[in-house]
């Protein structure tokens, strides 16, 4: 099974282990968390259910390319980090 990995930043708002999931996508991946974790879903997605302009997904090491349908194929074993940006200055 896929496994996601969220950043420690995430950990100062909510708890967010890592965590195997049974999914084919991103997005199957992100929605299977969001349902035992709902608070998660606002920190990482926006109402339109896209990726929040400062959230970054890896799959395998790779940045993923559709920030808007997230249907970037997963493999059984792959692994998932989702990270907030920082930004300033």
């Amino acid at each position: 099974m896929p496994r996601i990995k969220f950043t420690q930043n995430l950990e100062r708002h909510l708890s967010v282990p890592p965590v195997d999931v049974s999914a084919g996508t991103v997005r199957d991946a992100l929605d299977s968390v969001f349902e035992s974790n709902p608070r998660l879903r606002g920190y990482v997605v926006d109402d339109q259910g896209r990726l929040r302009k400062h959230v970054v997904v890896f799959v395998d090491g790779e940045m993923i390319e559709d920030r808007e349908r997230m249907d970037d194929a997963l493999e059984p074993d792959s692994e998932l980090f989702v990270m907030q940006a920082l930004s300033g200055g």
